[in-house]
Parts: C-alpha cells; sequence; structure tokens
C-alpha cells in the first residue's frame, strides 16, 4: 500500500505539470478502453497462440493540453501539437503456448501447468503530434485526424506466478530454468509488487463525433526497463532466448470532450 500511495502522490505532482495548467491552455479528458497483450517469457517467442491468448484488459483516463491560445509560440506547433497525461490500469493473465508444452515429458507437463498474471497501474504523460491541422479537424465533422504521441510512464506493478501441480518453486511442479537464480533474485520467476520505468509510443487517430466531442483508436507499445514485471525472468546468461525486457501492447477505443470550446 506503501507504494500505492506512492503513485498517488506522483501522479498529483506530475499530471499538473504535465498538463501546463494554465488559462490559456485549452483542455480535453477522456476514456479508452480496450485489450493489453504482455508480450512476456510466458509462451514461445513469436508464437502466434501466445500472443492472441495472452491478453488481457485496460482501461485509461486522458487529458489533453492544447496551445492554440498561446501568442508567443511557433504557429505550426500550436496547431499539430498537445501534451496528453494520463492515468491507465491493466491487468493481464498468461501461460505457456508453443510446442514446448505440447509433449509428454515432465518438462512439458510443468510448463503447461504455469499461471501468471500482471497488475498494472501507470501514470505519465506524452507529447502527442497530429497529422491534421487541429483547428482544420474540429471544424470537420465526420474527419479523421491520425496521430503519433511518445513518452515516459512510471508505473506500480504486481506480478503472480503458480502452478496448477500445486506449490511452485519445486522441482516436482517448476521446470529448471525458472528454479535457477537470476538478476539477483533466488529464482527464475518472482511474485513481486515493484515500481518501474517505462517509454511510450502510441498511433490512433481521432474521428471527429461532434463539434465538442471525438471518437478515438488508440494503439500502444509501453517499453518497460524491468524484465521482471510479468513475474518470469530466466537467467539470460543461460537461456538465450530470454533476450529482451517485457513490453506491452494495448489497442483500445475511446471517447473525448473538449471542455473549452
Amino acid at each position: 500500500m506503501t507504494k500505492l500511495k506512492i503513485v498517488a502522490i506522483l501522479l498529483l505532482i506530475i499530471l499538473p505539470h504535465c498538463s501546463f495548467a494554465q488559462p490559456k491552455v485549452t483542455n480535453d479528458i477522456g476514456i479508452i478502453a480496450g485489450v493489453s497483450e504482455m508480450r512476456s517469457d510466458y509462451g514461445q517467442r513469436g508464437e502466434t497462440k501466445s500472443n492472441i491468448n495472452n491478453m488481457g484488459f485496460g482501461i485509461a483516463l486522458v487529458h489533453y493540453a492544447g496551445f492554440s491560445y498561446f501568442d508567443n509560440l511557433n504557429e505550426y506547433f500550436k496547431e499539430h501539437f498537445k501534451v496528453r497525461s494520463e492515468l491507465s490500469y491493466s491487468k493481464t493473465k498468461m501461460q505457456h503456448y508453443g510446442e514446448w508444452v505440447g509433449k509428454t515429458s515432465l518438462t512439458s507437463k510443468q510448463l503447461q501447468a504455469m499461471r501468471g498474471s500482471t497488475q498494472l497501474f501507470n501514470v505519465g504523460c506524452q507529447l502527442e503530434y497530429s497529422l491534421k491541422n487541429l483547428h482544420d479537424f474540429e471544424r470537420e465533422i465526420g474527419s479523421f485526424a491520425p496521430y503519433v504521441s511518445i513518452g515516459p510512464q512510471f508505473s506500480y506493478y504486481d506480478a503472480k506466478a503458480w502452478s496448477t501441480m500445486g506449490e511452485i518453486g519445486t522441482s516436482l511442479t517448476t521446470p529448471l530454468k525458472y528454479l535457477i537464480p537470476s538478476n539477483g533474485h533466488p529464482n527464475g520467476y518472482s511474485n513481486e509488487s515493484k515500481t518501474v520505468f517505462s517509454a511510450t509510443l502510441n498511433i490512433g487517430t481521432r474521428y471527429k463525433l461532434t463539434p465538442l466531442t471525438d471518437l478515438v483508436l488508440d494503439i500502444r507499445a509501453q517499453f518497460f526497463t524491468s524484465d521482471w514485471v510479468d513475474g518470469l525472468n530466466p537467467k539470460k546468461d543461460l537461456f538465450k532466448e530470454n533476450k529482451n525486457n517485457d513490453w506491452l501492447t494495448f489497442i483500445g477505443l475511446g471517447y473525448v470532450i473538449y471542455l473549452d470550446n
């Protein structure tokens, strides 16, 4: 709970600065919900079944700050950029898929029985670039405004790993690769709650529904600075397939309201 309090405090500190809350700033608020997928150490790398089945859900509360009424800013910047700040949550359940779980060996059965879940609470901001002139978009009902955005996130994650064969962490239930100490942990798995930084890249589009409302299609890739976010991290020196830190993809639909028009 202490870490959750830290996240809440950081939210109160970060979001006002990300949003540049000043009288001349325009404000939009919205909500985006959709499916999330953890690109993790569960399943075989590149296995389509792993990607499809290891999906969860996510939801985000977003705020957009625009600069249309700033006299001392570059005209192009004012008409194409906004600062987006958000608070988001996602939960993903995971298990192993691929050729190694389709065999009859003890290791295959242990892999089949492994389960995991990760909950994520994120707070951060992004600089969002609209390909369409923002004022032109606001005047054209039924028009689209594609965008791309990039920015940092601060996350609190809660990772769990277990086995349907019994208590995880014994040679009877857990494959050897997850019993070897890894990256300062006693095993290659961990049930832990910690904080982590990440970088996000979003692409998407707005659709002008009414003069004061938009629909949003948002696609995100979120790259973490840790490989423990999913609860698994077998020793990289021994298991070369464990190459990258965890990352997450998200596809969502949203609704945005203009507050200042």
